[in-house]
């Protein structure tokens, strides 16, 4: 009797994390209760720091390229829509949902209250020791959609309001 042997990589399988999401959401939601929401954002900062330590460093390099890049392709891998315009030091993109958001609402899960500090810590972090700064303009708690921004910390904060306004014309 001859013997068949499947050979996979974890490469040749479809980008799947979904349930990565529901447990953050849980963890959230513990450290929330136990320890405070000071404690979620920590958990988050210290998460970044560590996980996105790479994108740091192409952020410092290659600036907000690298990030435009990394944002691109993470929606691309979750199935999600993500608008991005670039200025010479500002970059804006739009969701019209958060991908983790919507797998915890189909899981009949709560999602947490401070579920949008996985944006605002965690691209604040990324940012940490860069020559840029990350805003979460707006938030929807029920879908996640969001406008972020990134923009250089040195340009003064006339110049941001004006970038930005001219930025989000365009889109529409």
């Amino acid at each position: 009797m001859s013997k068949k042997i499947m050979v996979r990589k974890a490469a040749d399988n479809e980008y799947l994390h979904k349930d990565f999401h529901g447990a953050l959401n849980l963890a959230l939601e513990y450290l929330r209760k136990r320890f405070g929401n000071g404690a979620v954002r920590a958990y988050l900062r210290q998460y970044a720091g560590t996980f996105h330590a790479p994108l740091t460093r192409q952020l410092r390099r290659r600036g907000l390229s690298a990030l435009q890049k990394y944002i691109e392709e993470i929606y691309r891998l979750e199935g999600a829509t993500v608008r991005v315009t670039r200025a010479k030091d500002e970059l804006v993109f739009n969701t019209e949902y958060c991908p983790a958001v919507r797998h915890i609402r189909k899981m009949k899960l709560a999602v947490s209250p401070l579920f949008k500090e996985t944006e605002s810590a965690i691209y604040g972090a990324i940012c940490e020791n860069t020559p840029y700064r990350h805003e979460l303009i707006s938030y929807d708690k029920k879908t996640g959609r969001s406008i972020q921004r990134f923009y250089s910390a040195s340009q003064p904060k006339t110049m941001l309001r004006r970038n930005s306004a001219r930025l989000h014309r365009r889109k529409k």
